[in-house]
């Protein structure tokens, strides 16, 4: 799988400690500018100095028999995204991370004193309570979800928001989640696209 991928997109990219960093995955199959703008919305309203765009091998929960190549993929997401503070790798492939809560341990360990974010859109909030370990996951990293098409209401029902409901911030403190001890999390409103990977992919 990842023969064909350069050596540098499945490198943890460089971090200083005291650097705020999005961390934003998903099969992304294919990338479209509904995933730009969740990036982007996340950049700009927590102040985050990166975001890094985490093209995963696949996801557990979906089917791989209709997922693209990662190189094509990387390459996809590379050139829908041109602010260079979003930076695009595969480096899940090359550690062997299939499951995010084993992702998010392995970054801790590897790039101390960063404050990190999982970035989310609102449709995956909805099926959050399907991954494995989620609640490991909500108390190991600060969460942003941004609100998606048809997303805004049902997500705040699901069980992620319930259980941890006490812990969302405000949406006009955005800006204060990175530096916040977890379990904590934020629902951004703002523009969204009408755009889905399922739709865009080719009927079989």
């Amino acid at each position: 799988m990842t023969s064909s991928v350069p050596a540098a997109d499945l490198r943890i990219p460089h971090a200083e400690p005291g650097m705020r960093i999005g961390l934003f995955g998903g099969s992304f199959n294919p990338a479209h500018a509904g995933h730009l703008l969740v990036a982007q919305t996340a950049l700009r309203r927590l102040s985050l100095d990166r975001v890094w765009w985490m093209v995963t091998p696949g996801n557990p929960l979906k089917d791989r028999d209709a997922l693209r190549p990662l190189a094509e993929r990387i390459a996809a997401s590379r050139a829908l995204t041109r602010d260079p503070r979003i930076l695009v790798t595969a480096f899940e492939a090359r550690h062997g991370r299939t499951y995010t809560a084993d992702t998010l341990e392995m970054v801790l360990a590897l790039r101390p004193g960063v404050s990190f974010v999982w970035i989310m859109g609102a449709d995956s909030l909805a099926g959050f309570h399907h991954w494995r370990h989620w609640p490991r996951i909500a108390r190991t990293l600060p969460i942003c979800v941004v609100d998606r098409p048809g997303g805004t209401l049902s997500p705040l029902h699901a069980p992620m928001a319930r259980a941890f409901a006490r812990h969302r911030l405000r949406e006009e403190r955005a800006a204060l989640l990175p530096s916040l001890p977890p379990p904590a999390w934020v629902f951004l409103h703002g523009p969204r696209s009408p755009l889905s990977s399922t739709a865009l992919r080719p009927a079989t």
